[in-house]
């Protein structure tokens, strides 16, 4: 399957009118749409555009609630709880890492939870908003369970992600990754290209090694066994029972906190109950923060030049390849799957969009081919 190209200038005008076509505020969309363009344009592809097929279904399945107010529930002056009540977990995450920024800037730390969510795009996107302002950022949240336990079988905890960023020189410490080999939507988007997956991603449902996309994908919606292994993969030898520790660590401050849904419940019965955590530190309260930003850009620039492995160019540190980039996609644009355009024409229509305003000869083109039926 092939992929076509847009300006993020235009990817990023279609995101904000559709959101607030469907009933969001300007300045909602702008929160949704800015989640999802980060990812696109650092090269998650599997969270960006990719993700837009998920809110459609979402909010035409009434699982997202287009009116949802969240509300905080429990408050300290360094802590907070809010349930969601099945809002966009976009908004409801800049909100929650807002009161802790807010918090740590008064008190040294914010630690906010939630509960009641829906999926919130990019782990790093509310880590960076931290970061932006000087502070030590971390997010979490879980989803629904992909992750098939070591030893087990049936998937039980969701990909997990953790995310963290701090200041440095030349540009920030980024680091944003699941608990899982992959996410779900790297799955998804072997799947929307049709090839095998890499040996060593995903279980059947007996729990054995599995290469089949479109198989372990509809196992994980069934739960009939099957799913994504833990970082470290399925044995012990290998470390696959710190990839699942960390996914517990990830899901008791998301879940357990908040008290809400843990991953093997989430998008259940026509709920998410998708649940976040949110953490900002004040470096402040440790010392100078110029010093500890140099302390730590000085030993980020020595991990760079250390020795290279034979046939290796360089090291990278994290967040580095997120810059680049950005650089590329601002000047060259962002290619976007094909299957995922036919998507986001499918969500135009549904929110009142002529989607040729924005895609042009290929939403032609797909119009003529099905007659405008998607």
């Amino acid at each position: 399957m092939g992929y076509v190209v847009y300006s993020c200038e235009l990817l990023e005008k279609f995101c904000l009118n559709a959101f607030h076509k469907i009933g969001f505020t300007e300045e909602e969309s702008k929160i949704i749409t800015d989640v999802l363009m980060l990812s696109d344009m650092y090269g998650i592809e599997s969270h960006g555009m990719q993700r837009l097929v998920r809110y459609h279904k979402g909010i035409e399945k009434g699982m997202i609630k287009l009116d949802a107010k969240p509300e905080i529930v429990m408050e300290t002056p360094v802590t907070a709880v809010i349930d969601a009540h099945d809002g966009m977990g976009q908004l409801v995450g800049h909100q929650a890492m807002e009161m802790a920024i807010e918090k740590a800037k008064k008190s040294g730390i914010g630690i906010v939870t939630v509960r009641n969510s829906n999926h919130y795009g990019i782990a790093g996107y509310y880590a960076k908003m931290a970061c932006d302002q000087g502070l030590i950022g971390f997010s979490a949240t879980n989803s629904e369970a992909i992750m098939v336990p070591t030893f087990g079988r049936l998937a039980m905890i969701g990909s997990n992600p953790i995310a963290m960023s701090a200041p440095a020189d030349p540009y920030p410490f980024f680091f944003d990754a699941s608990t899982t080999v992959v996410t779900r939507g790297k799955l998804e988007m072997y799947n929307k290209m049709e090839k095998p997956l890499p040996e060593g991603w995903a279980l059947d449902k007996d729990g054995h090694d599995s290469t089949d996309a479109p198989d372990v994908l509809k196992n994980i919606v069934a739960k009939n066994g099957g799913g994504i292994m833990p970082l470290g993969g399925s044995k012990e030898q290998s470390g696959s029972h710190k990839g699942y520790g960390w996914g517990m660590v990830c899901e008791f401050f998301c879940s357990i906190l908040s008290q809400g849904t843990t991953s093997n419940f989430v998008n259940q019965n026509g709920k998410s109950g998708t649940c976040h955590a949110f953490m900002a530190i004040n470096p402040a309260y440790f010392g100078n923060p110029d010093d500890i930003k140099k302390h730590f850009s000085q030993y980020l620039k020595e991990l760079r030049e250390s020795p290279k492995a034979e046939g290796q160019p360089r090291i990278y540190t994290h967040g580095e390849k997120e810059v680049a980039a950005v650089a590329d996609r601002k000047k060259n644009g962002i290619p976007v799957n094909e299957n995922t355009v036919r998507e986001m024409i499918e969500f135009a229509k549904f929110v009142g969009i002529d989607p040729k305003e924005y895609f042009g000869d290929f939403a032609a083109k797909e119009s003529k081919m099905f007659s405008g039926n998607y």
